[in-house]
């Protein structure tokens, strides 16, 4: 059976009429509070809502003058040294050591290639006035070959107790298996792969701002430089 549809009837009578009438009035009162008490609120609000817009203004310029300033120093450096991954891949061992040694310089890092026999986990030593010492463990592999967690667990051992380093890192043109890279994130053994070294040594990143080092306090170097 068909439902009746419901429709609104227009009062009748003298009683309704004064009825409607006055519910109109309610109606058209209650929206002038409301719109009065906005406004009261607007009033005494707008000196924050000024600060916030300020604020949020200030921030987006911020991010917008970082960026800038991250992409002209990237432009500098890749001015001083731009090495591609095709390069990296037809060094040997040596080469490759030689080549991350040049990047801390180029990044501000005062840095020497120590990697030898008996180096102890340690190919690329680099001291930064902001950021303190850093080491580096060079491993060159072959196209789609993968660092293991061993590495790791050298590189942790000696990098703090032997060589007095406040950042570990692990460098490779190729991969990290998934289990070296938890290890590495759990003991705070930084570790850079094909992307990332693409991106610090093709695009410009500094190693520092790529990896999100921490400022360490600055303290005499107890090594100096090779001539």
């Amino acid at each position: 059976m068909a439902q009746r549809r419901s429709e609104i009837r227009r009062p009748r009578g003298t009683a309704e009429w004064l009825a409607a009438a006055l519910v109109a009035v309610a109606v058209l009162v209650l929206a002038v509070r409301m719109t009065v008490a906005a406004g009261e609120t607007l009033l005494r609000t707008w000196p924050v809502l000024v600060v916030l817009a300020t604020a949020a203004a200030g921030a987006v310029t911020w991010r917008a003058l970082r960026t800038t300033a991250q992409r002209r120093r990237a432009q500098e450096r890749l001015a001083t040294l731009r090495i591609t991954l095709a390069q990296f891949d037809a060094m040997d061992d040596e080469q490759f050591e030689y080549a991350l040694r040049d990047l801390l310089i180029r990044d501000g890092w005062q840095a020497r290639k120590v990697g030898q026999g008996g180096d102890q986990a340690a190919d690329v030593i680099g001291q930064h006035p902001h950021h303190g010492r850093i080491v580096l463990q060079a491993k060159h592999t072959r196209t789609g070959g993968k660092v293991g967690s061993s590495v790791m667990y050298q590189v942790n051992g000696t990098a703090g107790p032997v060589h007095g380093a406040d950042h570990a890192v692990v460098v490779t043109n190729g991969a990290f298996t998934h289990n070296a890279k938890q290890w590495g994130d759990r003991h705070h053994v930084c570790w850079t792969d094909r992307d990332q070294l693409r991106r610090w040594a093709e695009n410009g990143i500094a190693l520092q701002e790529l990896l999100r080092l921490p400022a360490r306090p600055r303290r005499t170097a107890r090594w100096r430089m090779a001539a």
